[in-house]
């Protein structure tokens, strides 16, 4: 059988795959052995191994448990995010590793629906639109869909976490890919909000200068109650961790949500705009 050899220092890509090999070998499973238990095909398998195929955070998380590496320095999920740093904005492939353990999220997003709560054709409006304005490819775009199905799927767990999600009045006004999309949309929302562990609020326009935020900013609490946030501009994202500017902006949200409509009023708004009426 042939043999690809890898070259770890070569990409990422490589040094995931190089590093799949070395634990599998020395285990002494063979791609199938190792397939069935993270409940993958084996050719998927050989084809992330050999740097054929990106590997996805599912994945990841999943080889993660099967060879007792997470939150290791050499984790699969930390390789990952190395070789994401390439499409994603700085900051961001770190704050999704803290989300997906994290037992309380706060989030705010001004203009389109926040990506934990979009629909997949929603998501697929946006990313395409993406692509036709030439700011990332066609690949690039169906990575982005299917990255965002995995970050929701993490928050689907035995004990999922608190999320609280205050929306400015203009995400629910855009409208993005038309009536179907929008309905579908609307229902999710409802939906989310009938949930035992959320909140969905929305910050009406006319709340004016109360607004405490300019830019999407999201707060995550550990399992450890220490916090951080993680705010993005257009062109990249910024992390923080403990400390003067973190509680700042916990207490800026929580001044936000008091100006905001009760869930029952957000609730009430979307259902308004469902029917038509202004």
């Amino acid at each position: 059988m042939n043999r690809k050899e890898l070259n770890p220092e070569s990409s990422p890509q490589a040094a995931y795959g190089a590093r799949l090999r070395e634990l599998r070998e020395g285990l002494g499973w063979t791609q199938q052995m190792m397939a069935d238990k993270v409940e993958y095909a084996s050719s998927h398998m050989s084809a992330v191994e050999t740097g054929r195929k990106l590997p996805t955070l599912r994945l990841s998380r999943r080889l993660d448990r099967v060879f007792g590496t997470s939150g290791l320095e050499e984790s699969f999920e930390r390789k990952w995010r190395e070789i994401k740093q390439g499409s994603l904005l700085e900051g961001f492939p770190e704050y999704v590793g803290y989300e997906a353990r994290a037992v309380e999220l706060r989030l705010y997003e001004i203009g389109i629906i926040p990506g934990l709560l979009q629909t997949p054709e929603y998501a697929k409006v946006l990313a395409d639109s993406a692509v036709r304005r030439g700011s990332i490819t066609p690949e690039q775009g169906a990575e982005r869909v299917r990255f965002l199905a995995e970050r929701q799927e993490a928050l689907v767990r035995e004990r999922p976490p608190m999320v609280f999600v205050t929306m400015d009045e203009s995400c629910i006004r855009r409208y993005v890919g038309g009536p179907a999309v929008m309905e579908a949309q609307f229902e999710r929302l409802i939906a989310f909000a009938e949930l035992p562990n959320t909140v969905l609020q929305v910050a009406p326009f006319d709340i004016g200068e109360r607004r405490t935020f300019n830019l999407p900013v999201n707060l995550l609490t550990l399992p450890d109650r220490s916090v951080i946030c993680y705010a993005e501009s257009q062109a990249q994202g910024h992390l923080e961790r403990e400390g003067t500017p973190v509680i700042s902006m916990l207490t800026e949200y929580h001044q936000l949500q008091a100006e905001a409509l009760s869930q029952a009023a957000s609730v009430a708004m979307i259902n308004q705009l469902r029917k038509g009426t202004p």
